[in-house]
């Protein structure tokens, strides 16, 4: 068995990742990048083809790695993604494509120990756990009861209106995902139905000059809505669960596409989704944008994880001297699992993850 020893180790080459690949390349650190998949950048080339981004392109980029768009323009999923490649290839990052790491454990004298997908192991001082927080799609327990004639999918599996059965559409869940689905299913001829929370919406048309600049200041200000805010553990106590506030697509679209827009999704009866509000639906295709986990059942060390979730101050694991995550949701601001919040958090992760230990002082 081969083993290789390294100062860091970074879990997942996406944005997160590279972001933290980027702060290690200019200290000098020796480091490998450990990705899943055959490319860089194929976590959003495997999201539905239709998916534009509406995080503007100065908030988008990674520092000095110019996103080849206009300045008011909005990336695609598959353009995203060939960016990212570009940007790996630019910091010079060893990355170990097609490579999953099957187990995370800790040697006795403190360095970790990575078990891989290929039979290798790594030995490494320090490890960036930046391996997404997509991976587990949440689906209603009910779900099972529905009618077998029904077809279901989540919204991690949706690519585009071919996976539709034929027939009526319900789209569960009416976050940024649901709309964009729910929008693309009525424009190729099904008759379609929302159901979920209203999340909010965004006031500007993001897709003009102006509305672009305002999206900006009012993701700088949820940037600055942090954990250690009256109002970042407010709104956190209040969206626990819930989807972000509709950024591009808006209630009056829905309403123009002729989508109909109904209570939750309580459970079923007679085989068919029940309405919190006591109907029934009779549909032929459910898509479930019920959100989804990270999966870390992989890190086998003790006082990482618990059942609120990765145990952790700012993305450091206090109880894991060397070991920190980038990318968790609500690590650090409200903008903390997004392309706006992971620079920061990955800048922040860094500094304390490679600083000296203290000193004893004598007695």
């Amino acid at each position: 068995m081969d083993t290789t020893t390294l100062d860091t180790v970074v879990i997942g080459a996406g944005v997160a990742g590279l972001h933290t690949a980027r702060l290690l390349a200019a200290r000098g650190v020796d480091f490998e990048i450990i990705e899943a998949a055959d490319r860089v950048g194929d976590t959003w080339r495997e999201r539905y083809r239709s998916l534009r981004l509406f995080t503007p392109r100065r908030w988008a980029e990674l520092p000095g790695m110019r996103l080849d768009i206009g300045y008011f323009e909005y990336p695609t999923g598959n353009g995203f993604a060939d960016y990212l490649e570009r940007c790996a290839a630019t910091i010079g990052a060893r990355v170990r494509l097609s490579t999953r790491v099957d187990r995370l454990s800790l040697e006795p004298d403190g360095s970790f120990r990575l078990a891989l997908s290929t039979g290798e192991e790594i030995i490494a001082a320090h490890v960036v756990v930046a391996a997404g927080a997509h991976h587990v799609p949440i689906v209603p327990p009910f779900a099972g009861e529905l009618d077998p004639a029904i077809h279901q999918l989540h919204s991690l599996d949706y690519r585009g209106p071919e996976d539709l059965g034929p027939g009526s559409v319900l789209v569960v869940g009416a976050a940024n995902s649901g709309t964009d689905i729910a929008l693309e299913a009525a424009a190729s001829g099904h008759e379609t139905t929302i159901s979920g929370r209203n999340p909010g919406q965004i006031p500007p048309d993001i897709d003009t000059p102006i509305g672009n600049l305002m999206s900006g200041l009012f993701l700088r200000r949820l940037r600055a809505t942090t954990i250690d805010t009256e109002r970042g553990r407010a709104f956190l106590a209040a969206n626990r669960g819930h989807g972000v506030n509709l950024v591009r697509n808006k209630t009056r679209d829905l309403v123009e596409a002729g989508i109909a827009q109904v209570a939750r999704v309580g459970g079923v009866r007679d085989g068919m989704p029940l309405l919190e509000s006591g109907e029934t639906l009779d549909v032929a295709n459910v898509v479930w944008c019920t959100g989804s986990l990270p999966d870390f059942a992989w890190i086998d060390i003790p006082g990482v994880l618990s059942p609120e979730g990765v145990a952790h101050r700012r993305g450091m694991v206090d109880a894991v001297p060397g070991l920190a995550f980038v990318g968790l949701p609500f690590q650090y601001s409200v903008m903390s699992p997004t392309l706006v919040g992971m620079r920061p958090d990955a800048e922040y992760v860094v500094e304390h993850l490679l600083a000296p230990a203290p000193v004893p002082q004598a007695a």
